[in-house]
């Protein structure tokens, strides 16, 4: 369960790095926040991590499922199914924000984006830890 555990905790580091300093700006405009709507969202800081990270361990554990199922032991058989999961389950989902919730393609690009590199990076810890 080791591999599981590095694999959360690299979606984590992505995700801080992905909305921080490399896209950060553009989430928060895509989401229409301001400075004041960031202040006064309903979680803090800490417990939203806490979240994120305990979905990120669920993301992979399950896609750890999905590779031994399919007896995926190297990198490229892995990233396959990592992006394949990601179109047919993150990816598709993620358009109902678009649809009906009035987000943009912009912001639907951001997050899928994100989704994807994070599978991505999941599979390889999953495959060589």
């Amino acid at each position: 369960m080791l591999d599981v555990l590095v694999a959360g905790v690299a979606a984590m580091a992505l995700g801080m790095a992905w909305y921080g300093p490399l896209f950060g700006k553009q989430w928060v405009q895509e989401m229409g926040f301001g400075a004041k709507k960031v202040k006064s969202m309903k979680m803090n800081a800490m417990t939203a991590m806490a979240g994120g990270l305990a979905t990120a361990l669920v993301t992979a554990f399950v896609l750890k499922q999905f590779l031994g199922m399919l007896s995926v032991t190297a990198l490229n058989p892995a990233l396959m199914v990592a992006f394949w999961a990601w179109l047919g389950f993150q990816a598709t989902t993620s358009v109902g924000a678009v649809l009906w919730e009035n987000k943009s393609w912009k912001l639907f690009a951001l997050n899928a984006s994100y989704q994807l590199v994070t599978l991505l990076a999941m599979a390889a810890v999953l495959v060589f830890v």
